[in-house]
């Protein structure tokens, strides 16, 4: 969806946008289909960006999604709210990391440390 599509929808259609793309990548990580990995990811990035764009900053929206009971939704939404909820999302992560389910896990834990030693800083 391009950015003059995203800038059509609601910030609620926003959220369950963020929500379907998170879906489809657990669907897609499984198979290691990284060509669908790479569009979703990017697909992803501008709905955050879209909601960022915002007045007053509407990645908000996404806060109550690291409560979520899909594991992949609640790491996408604490990536996505570092900035704007640091302990939360570190909580989030931290949780996800040693929850040791695959492929979550790794992901939050590698960017855990990338936060940690500094290559990593929320925007």
């Amino acid at each position: 969806m391009t950015g003059r599509k995203l800038e059509g929808l609601t910030v609620d259609q926003l959220v369950q946008r963020f929500i379907d793309i998170a879906f489809d990548q657990a669907k897609a990580e499984p198979y290691g289909d990284l060509v669908k990995m790479r569009s979703l990811y990017w697909e992803m990035d501008a709905v955050a960006n879209e909601l960022r764009a915002r007045p007053g900053d509407q990645r908000r929206a996404l806060v109550p999604l690291l409560r979520h009971g899909n594991i992949q939704v609640m790491m996408k939404a604490a990536l996505s709210t570092l900035a704007l909820e640091p302990k939360k999302a570190r909580l989030v992560l931290e949780a996800i990391s040693l929850s040791g389910r695959q492929p979550q896990a790794l992901e939050a834990g590698t960017s855990l440390a990338f936060l940690d030693d500094g290559t990593s800083k929320p925007t």
